[in-house]
């Protein structure tokens, strides 16, 4: 039988539970805050390890540079994935958002990540002077106030999510499709860690006079965002690829399969997460023999309306009527 689609709130997910995201305009306020944050961090961090020589500053300058790229990325990413299903595109445009977010990904691990390893190394194998690592430490401390505030802002959202799902935070933050805010929250976490890091890199070149302690830190921070950068590109590799809906989920859409009074059995379910506040259900069912072509026509359109009134982030269902093995 062919789709039948019903247009369906922003961020409204129903049972949905994992599927869902928080609303569109809700993600690009929390993408547009860590952005300005840390593209005003970056340049502060620039200037700080230029004057007091430390590679850590200079690693954490070139941490806040990737995560205000990786920002701008998911911005792109946000907008694509609004674009309405076409003639070229039938689908829609969702996985436009895991494209952009895995290029995200990318820019974290090449423009933070690589960047600080391999400065870390550099001091470690060359020396470092310590410079004088006030200006650093006044900047370390208004950029943790900046990342805090955007860190705040970005989890404020993820519980609010994850309340309305009734799951954990960080359950949510695992298995949410919304990337982009997932995102956030762990560049903003990982952001703090790094100032951490920094801060006890100048600290330790201080007490002792060696560029070693900064040497380790740049190191510790180069690690933490080659990690980061793995766990949000394998969220997106996977959304790629293609999640179905959570276990749970495809059992209650089956239920709601099987509970027409014309359907005999559910012969193969097929789910897909396309986006934070979309899925896909394709169903063969085997139908009473003795149902009509006409009954069969209500049924499909009967179920399809029960299955996207409890899940409303069911935006198609695809149903296919097969003969069952008798």
């Amino acid at each position: 039988m062919g789709e039948s689609t019903v247009d369906t709130p922003e961020g409204e997910t129903g049972e949905t539970g994992e599927t869902g995201g928080a609303g569109g305009g809700e993600s690009t306020f929390t993408v547009v805050v860590a952005a300005v944050a840390n593209l005003g961090i970056a340049v502060a961090k620039a200037v700080a390890g230029v004057v007091s020589g430390s590679s850590a500053m200079l690693s954490e300058a070139a941490h806040s540079l990737a995560d205000t790229v990786t920002e701008l990325m998911l911005l792109v990413s946000l907008k694509s994935a609004e674009r309405p299903a076409d003639e070229e595109h039938p689908l829609g445009y969702g996985g436009a958002r895991y494209i952009w977010a895995l290029l995200a990904s990318v820019a974290t691990f090449v423009g933070g990540g690589v960047f600080a390893v391999y400065d870390g190394v550099h001091t470690l194998t060359h020396g470092e002077e310590p410079g004088d690592p006030l200006i650093s430490y006044v900047v370390l401390g208004i950029a943790f106030l900046l990342e805090g505030y955007s860190l705040r802002t970005g989890w404020k959202q993820a519980r609010g999510a994850a309340a309305r799902f009734d799951v954990p935070v960080r359950h949510y933050l695992r298995r949410t499709p919304d990337t982009a805010v997932k995102a956030v929250v762990m560049e903003d976490s990982a952001a703090l860690a790094g100032l951490v890091l920094a801060a006890g890199g100048l600290l330790g070149g201080q007490l002792t006079g060696s560029g070693v302690w900064d040497g380790v830190a740049s190191l510790c921070i180069g690690v933490l965002l080659v990690y980061v950068a793995w766990v949000l590109g394998h969220a997106n590799a996977e959304l790629l690829i293609g999640r179905p809906l959570p276990g749970p989920v495809r059992e209650k859409v089956r239920a709601e399969l099987l509970a027409d009074p014309h359907v005999v059995d559910v012969l193969e379910l097929t789910t897909l997460l396309q986006g934070p506040n979309e899925a896909l259900v394709a169903a063969k069912v085997d139908f009473r023999d003795v149902s009509t072509a006409a009954e069969i026509e209500a049924a499909c359109d009967r179920v399809t309306r029960r299955v996207q009134a409890r899940f409303p982030a069911v935006r198609r269902v695809y149903l296919d009527p097969t003969p069952g093995s008798r």
